[in-house]
Order: structure tokens, then sequence, then C-alpha cells
């Protein structure tokens, strides 16, 4: 069965406590990428993001933000991440056209299988797959998610990444699903110790054991 990794979800409610809060994450588990987002929709201050991107790159970990934090490439981030929207795919293609070679280009296609394939055709780098703020039936949603990322898994070669889990118990589903990688999402406001509790309670839950030989 492939190995699930961990997948951050930096969410900046709180920018002045922003660095000890990705340092926290990191700390406390194996992150193979981070997405930096804020809560309110705004941008980063420049030199702020600068050193959030520096210092997770220094671990070897991946950085793309939305295209409202920042613009990824003066930034020196590793590309960007598009979030779920009704226009994902014409907002995709525009983006991959401009971004600069060898950047990271990424979408969520929200529940969409259309729009998912779409993606891949336009040469997204990795599908997401999250459940949408509007939507009220997060059990449902939470079901269908996880059909999604099976469905994938099991067609095509490109990697996917779950959005939105919101335990330990999502996170090993989805994994036992075929998710590539899962998101796991902190908001720096959070304390030191709750970001490391929760890196690792999921870390933990998407080790899955060895296939019987």
């Amino acid at each position: 069965m492939p190995t699930t990794s961990l997948y951050l979800d930096l969410v900046i409610d709180d920018r002045a406590r922003a660095m000890s809060a990705l340092a926290a994450a990191i700390g406390a588990a194996e992150i193979a990428s981070v997405l930096i987002r804020t809560s309110d929709g705004g941008s980063l201050e420049p030199n702020s993001a600068r050193d959030l991107i520096a210092f997770a790159q220094a671990k070897d970990i991946a950085v793309l933000l939305t295209p409202e934090t920042g613009n990824a490439a003066k930034l020196g981030a590793d590309g960007v991440h598009l979030p779920w929207a009704e226009n994902t795919v014409v907002e995709f293609k525009a983006a991959r056209q401009t971004a600069k070679s060898g950047a990271i280009v990424a979408a969520d296609a929200g529940r969409s299988r259309h729009d998912a394939m779409e993606l891949g055709e336009a040469g997204a780098d990795y599908i997401a797959f999250g459940i949408p703020p509007h939507v009220d039936d997060r059990e449902k949603a939470a079901e269908r998610q996880i059909g999604l990322i099976k469905w994938w898994a099991e067609l095509f070669e490109l990697p996917c990444v779950a959005f939105d889990v919101p335990d330990e118990r999502a996170a090993h589903e989805l994994a036992v699903a075929g998710a590539d990688f899962i998101a796991v999402s902190i908001r720096t406001s959070d304390s030191e110790k709750d970001i490391a509790d929760r890196l690792r309670s999921f870390s933990e839950s998407i080790r899955l054991p060895e296939p019987a030989k």
C-alpha cells in the first residue's frame, strides 16, 4: 500500500505567532509540503512571508501559497495552490500559463470528478479534494470525499491531497482510501502544544500496516 504523507495547511490568523506555529508543527512530525494562507483572505507582509518560506525550505519542505497570500515566484515559494471555486479550472489554466518553469501549480477540485480530470489534463501537479466551507452536511460530504479519493487513487497516477480533514479518524480513513497526502490544518493562534499534539496524532493515524506477503 502506498505511503501517505502529511501536508501542512498553515492558516495565519495571528501573524505575530506565525513562525512559532510553523516551527512547532515541523518539529512534531515529518511534513512533505506546507500551504501558507491567511484566515482573512489578505496578503502577508513580504518579509514575513519570505521568512516563513525560507524556514520551511531549509527543512526540505516544499512551500505553496494561495494567490491572495502573495506572489509565490517573487516571495521564493515553490508554487501556488488554488482553493476550490466555481471556476477553478479556468483559474488554474491561467496560473499554469504564467507560472515560472518548474513551479508547482495545483488546485482543489472540490467534489467534481470532471474538474479533477480537467485539472489533471491541464497539467496540475496534484489534485486536491476538499469540502467547501458552504457545505452543511459535513458527514455526507466526508463520505463523498473518501469516494473521490478512492476513485482517483485507483485510476490515476497523479498525486491527490485530502483537505478539510477534521480529525485523526478521518485522516486514517482517507489514507486507507489512497490519499497521497493528508492536509492537517492548524491556526497560528493555536498553542504550540496543541499544534504539536495535532501533528503527532495525524502522523500516527496515517501510518498504515505493511501488506502481508
